[in-house]
């Protein structure tokens, strides 16, 4: 094992410092975009855990079990299997049980409070979406700014060069500084998608969150003895 690892050492040196000087070659703006990728990554990669905590994919089965208590108006029985979960479907169907069964609210109360809370757990279902709609946003723009500062210092050589300019060394200018571009879009486009696919999801909760808000509140509600008996 340890010659093996020897050697892997000196190789990841190498490619490390391949990665660098790839790097170096777009300038400043490069090392943003560098920097922006691996913010990118990490984003998605905590959002993907964040959801997978929320229950996003589990399917909602336990909430599908605890509203069919519900309607058949076991009301203590669809509590206690809510009660504790950490999905998103779960915690709003189990805040909606609770305050139908609260005496004291009437509907409008009822619904107001159900309201607020699933305000809250979507605001937490969608937070880090700003920060990939930003990446998707900026990461070309300074792919951008890259190449125009890099075309710039291009032709600037070039007129210092004057007669004397080499066409081979004026392309290899510009080369360097479209990579810029294309390292912008390279983060863009994967920000995008996971962008579009975390929305997907979240309005796939909102769509599970609403039925079951509508099912607890204007379907079958607990009669008064049943109030007192989950409370």
């Amino acid at each position: 094992m340890e010659p093996e690892i020897l050697t892997a050492a000196p190789q990841a040196q190498d490619a490390l410092g391949r990665l660098i000087a790839f790097v170096d070659m777009g300038g400043a703006a490069m090392w943003a975009i560098a920097l922006l990728s691996v913010l990118t990554i990490a984003l998605i990669l905590w959002k993907i855990m964040r959801l997978l905590s929320f229950g996003a994919w589990s399917g909602g089965r336990h909430t599908a079990r605890a509203l069919d208590l519900w309607s058949e108006g076991r009301t203590a029985e669809a509590m206690a299997a809510l009660a504790g979960r950490r999905s998103i479907r779960a915690r709003l169907a189990h805040a909606a049980m609770l305050a139908a069964s609260n005496p004291a609210l009437d509907t409008v109360a009822t619904e107001a409070e159900t309201g607020r809370v699933a305000r809250a757990l979507l605001a937490q279902a969608r937070s880090g979406l700003r920060g990939l709609e930003l990446a998707s946003t900026i990461g070309p723009l300074l792919g951008l700014l890259g190449t125009v500062t890099g075309m710039i210092a291009a032709f600037q050589a070039l007129q210092e060069a004057g007669a004397r300019a080499d066409p081979s060394a004026l392309a290899g200018g510009i080369w360097e500084a479209l990579l810029t571009t294309a390292a912008g879009m390279a983060v863009a486009i994967p920000a995008s998608v996971a962008l579009t696919w975390f929305e997907s999801v979240v309005d796939r909760l909102r769509h599970d969150m609403e039925d079951a808000a509508t099912r607890i509140l204007h379907g079958a509600r607990p009669a008064p003895g049943l109030r007192q008996a989950a409370e």
